[in-house]
């Protein structure tokens, strides 16, 4: 199957550039040290802020130095939706810093300019609507800032999956194309307490440097959640990726909920040649639960790539709400180390993004993956497996006063720790 069109609309090389100052004090807009940010609107979409560098260029010349937006996603119903029509974006420049006080913004608006997008053609071949200075004032007799950006589309097709129901359920996983859906992979979720029968036979030996083990008091109470797998399977019947937790979520000491300093991981495993037996691992998922700007708790996690036997490199995170949820991303343009994925592929952009449910709600994970980094269908296998690593991870990561679903308990029993 075809994967379905998406579109990427790039916003980057932003700078500001204020006029000098012709008398001490007054109205108007004069150079500043306090930092500067802008706010990007793009109707149907949530507001982007991005920090603004002062330059001190001459002329039309370039800035000095700039930075980035994270940008926006347009899916092939969006794309349908605005095409033939005009679509504006609309950028606005405050100078302060971000954020609230009291109620109200703390920056100053210093002014405001739209650019206007002709989506029509970015299906089928990169697009560019701006590129250099923007003035942000209509008044000529007054001293005007001006706002360098570029912004560019690019076609960016993916391949959609969505899971048939929770992924503890083993549900089917069906590839998304239009109104079509076909089966792709199957899963088959187990929930046993001896690591040794929820690994691949001798993986633990040879992969040390990749797991780590607690305990102590923690462990002797038993008040820990380990032993799950999920195993992904073409549908000849072969497996083709698998999520293994190897490091059991617990509370913290005197605590109800994982905590940072005590993550649970799941390693994340493709096959290593033609017998199933034999793993290797590709990535390590690290989840918890910490306070933050997204109801006050949320869940972390963190994605570490392989680099080396015993080390790796944290290459993506996010930060789901506990009641909605969120996306899971995977982009190399925004990636903390972008060269430390270690994909086939060696395309930058976009990899992969998993959206699940929040807590309490029935979850059929929706996996996004960028057509580059798919040359076959075992390889989007095991983003299929990362992000039921991710749904399961928010169940895991529940306060352990909570009763788990009979789904998710060893041998569909209660917890002995609810």
């Amino acid at each position: 199957m075809d994967p379905c069109p998406f579109v990427r609309l790039i916003v980057e090389s932003l700078a500001l550039k204020l006029p000098q100052a012709t008398k001490p004090a007054g109205s108007g807009v004069y150079p500043t040290t306090t930092p500067c940010f802008c706010k990007l609107r793009l109707k149907n979409f949530p507001s982007q802020t991005a920090l603004l560098p002062l330059s001190s260029s001459s002329g039309d010349s370039p800035p000095e130095s700039s930075t980035s937006a994270a940008g926006f996603h347009l899916d092939a119903l969006t794309l349908r939706r605005l095409s033939g029509k005009p679509v504006t974006l609309r950028i606005e420049v405050y100078t302060g810093r971000m954020g609230h006080t009291c109620g109200v913004s703390s920056g100053k608006l210093v002014g405001r300019v739209q650019v206007t997008l002709d989506l029509g053609v970015s299906q089928a071949t990169p697009s560019v609507f701006q590129n250099g200075w923007m003035k942000l004032g209509n008044e000529p007799e007054k001293p005007t800032a001006k706002l360098h950006l570029t912004v560019k589309s690019e076609p960016d097709p993916r391949f959609v999956f969505q899971f048939g129901g929770e992924p503890e359920c083993s549900p089917v996983v069906f590839q998304i194309q239009g109104n079509i859906r076909q089966p792709v992979f199957s899963c088959k979720f187990s929930a046993d307490r001896s690591r040794s029968r929820s690994l691949p036979p001798d993986f633990s030996n040879k992969n040390r440097g990749w797991m780590r083990t607690f305990s102590g008091e923690k462990e002797r109470q038993g008040r820990e959640r380990k032993g799950w797998m999920i195993m992904i399977h073409d549908l000849s019947g072969s497996p083709v990726a698998a999520a293994s937790m190897i490091t059991p979520f617990v509370p913290s000491p005197g605590s109800d909920r994982v905590s940072r300093s005590n993550p649970g991981a799941w390693l994340i495993l493709r096959p290593n040649g033609f017998s199933v037996s034999s793993w290797k691992p590709w990535g390590r998922l690290e989840a918890w639960r910490e306070r933050g700007p997204i109801d006050g708790l949320g869940y972390k996690f963190e994605l570490v790539t392989e680099n080396g036997p015993n080390n790796g490199i944290p290459i993506a995170e996010a930060t789901m709400s506990i009641k909605k949820g969120g996306q899971f991303c995977i982009d190399r343009r925004v990636s903390r180390d972008p060269s430390a994925l270690s994909l086939r592929s060696p395309v930058k952009g976009f990899v992969m993004g998993a959206t699940v449910e929040g807590e309490g709600k029935v979850s059929k994970p929706v996996v996004q993956v960028g057509m580059q980094h798919v040359t076959c269908m075992a390889d989007a296998a095991l983003f299929i497996a990362l992000s039921a690593a991710i749904d399961l991870s928010m169940d895991a990561c529940q306060l352990f006063s909570r009763k788990l679903r009979k789904e998710l308990c060893h041998d569909h029993e209660h917890d002995s720790f609810s």
